[in-house]
């Protein structure tokens, strides 16, 4: 059954809803370089995968230069889709969110925001497709999603992964068995 390394993107340049497509900052190459190295000594190299934001195409840097091979960009694992609301609506919204199941965020998410439940759907299906041991550079929300799946709850947060902390989980491919929980962070996924 293939290992899923499930890497938060190291600490950003800018707090959610500031800048829609921020890089890491300076602490945040530190995180990526610690995280790395610790991966590449644990482990023979994997498939690489990253969400197409630049947050997580940065983390994986490192570990790509150590490893020689480039992540793969795959979608299914960027950021959640934000709905159409102002930048404070937004974080609102996700706080809001970030409180209750995927029922709830579906149920008071504004018109015109996506489908959340099928977000989640398609993000769960993509990662119990994948046919090895595999490293994801990926976002809070979408690994909650998995460590959710994992535990057989509904809750939209069930933990708080730190920035380039790595979560390990097993694809069973009917779902997910949960190996290890990455460290976890002491503030919230809003702040810097």
């Amino acid at each position: 059954m293939p290992k899923l390394f499930l890497v938060r993107h190291a600490r950003p340049s800018a707090g959610w809803g500031e800048d829609p497509d921020p890089g890491i900052d300076a602490l945040g190459v530190e995180q990526s370089r610690t995280t790395a190295s610790g991966l590449a000594t644990t482990l023979s190299p994997v498939a690489l995968l990253s969400s197409p934001m630049r947050r997580c195409r940065e983390t994986a840097q490192p570990l790509e230069q150590m490893w020689q091979q480039s992540a793969r960009v795959f979608a299914p694992v960027a950021e959640i889709p934000a709905p159409p609301l102002s930048a404070q609506a937004r974080r609102e919204w996700l706080n809001r969110g970030m409180q209750g199941t995927w029922d709830e965020l579906q149920s008071f998410s504004p018109p015109g925001s996506p489908d959340y439940l099928a977000w989640r759907t398609a993000l769960l299906e993509s990662l119990q497709a994948l046919p090895g041991d595999s490293v994801i550079f990926t976002h809070f929300i979408a690994i909650n999603a998995v460590v959710a799946a994992a535990r057989r709850v509904d809750h939209v947060v069930c933990f708080r992964p730190d920035h380039a902390s790595v979560t390990l989980v097993e694809s069973t491919g009917a779902g997910f068995d949960l190996i290890a929980l990455g460290r976890e962070a002491e503030t919230g996924v809003l702040t810097r």
